[in-house]
């Protein structure tokens, strides 16, 4: 049976989906030495996912410089604080590889734009799982809707607006940071299984749906009363009324309702004669 995904997903609906998180090993780089072992590793992988952070700023007109490339492979994510190194070599060959190593990220278009402003390099081959969404048909292409809407768990968001340049970040960074960049291999891996085995893919549905009309107490009677005729049809009272009714022409209806005028008038005029009489007999 074909796997049925959507379009576009609702993000209330992803509040209540499980929350996935990166079970690996999480290693922060700060040295050169750190950097070129770990690279040395990951360019073994036969695929990995990046990801980057960059501290917040709420002022208008200012910006900061990428401060954290997160690359995971699947069981071991490493996080280069550039704040503290900077782009080596070793890292810029990371970027620039085109080897046999598959290098997927999200939106990679502009945490290339971002790393180009810590140093030049030459990017390298890497996919960018939004092009694959849209070639699929899907709309929604956040991280987090793509992770609920293929995988149906939950990624968490809570960090992404805190201070990446810290002296030392926090385990709820480290988690955070390492399961975006993990995801992105999950995502990647899915895509692919679907677009072989095939999938189904639906506009979403009405995440609002009409709500039922609540009617008072004293009109439930009514409802009922009414809800009966429809089903049984009209009773042979209000039948034989509403064929009288249609029956009744529109010239008659205003024929009769001349003559109740003048009858009215004569009426009054006879009562009238009578009140004189009665005063003349009196004198």
């Amino acid at each position: 049976m074909m796997k049925t995904i959507f379009d576009k997903f609702d993000k209330d609906a992803i509040s209540s989906l499980e929350r996935v998180c990166f079970q690996g090993r999480i290693e922060v780089i700060q040295s050169t030495f750190e950097a070129d072992r770990a690279v040395d590793f990951l360019l073994s992988q036969p695929i990995i996912g990046f990801d980057t952070e960059t501290k917040p700023n709420f002022q208008r007109g200012q910006s900061s410089m990428v401060a954290l490339l997160q690359v995971s492979a699947q069981n071991v994510c490493f996080l280069f604080r550039l704040n503290v190194l900077g782009l080596t070599d070793s890292i810029k060959r990371l970027l620039s590889d085109e080897g046999e190593t598959i290098k997927v990220g999200l939106s990679w278009h502009d945490d290339i734009c971002g790393l180009l402003k810590r140093g030049f390099f030459r990017p390298g081959t890497f996919i960018d799982i939004q092009h694959i969404a849209k070639d699929m048909g899907i709309q929604d292409q956040s991280l987090q809707k793509l992770y609920a809407n293929l995988l149906g768990q939950r990624v968490s968001k809570s960090q992404q607006l805190s201070n990446w340049e810290a002296p030392s970040l926090t385990d709820a960074q480290k988690n955070y940071a390492a399961t975006d960049a993990w995801a992105c291999i999950q995502l990647y891996e899915e895509m692919m299984r679907l677009r072989q085995e095939g999938y189904l893919i639906r506009v979403n549905p009405v995440t609002n749906p009409v709500k039922p009309m609540v009617f008072p107490v004293s009109c439930e009677n009514a409802i009922a009363k009414a809800k009966l005729q429809n089903e049984n049809g009209p009773s042979e009272t209000s039948a034989k009324k509403s064929s009288i009714v249609r029956r009744v022409p529109k010239k008659r209806k205003q024929a009769d309702s001349a003559k109740d005028k003048v009858k009215v008038r004569t009426s009054r005029k006879r009562k009238s004669d009578n009140q004189n009489g009665q005063e003349s007999n009196l004198a």
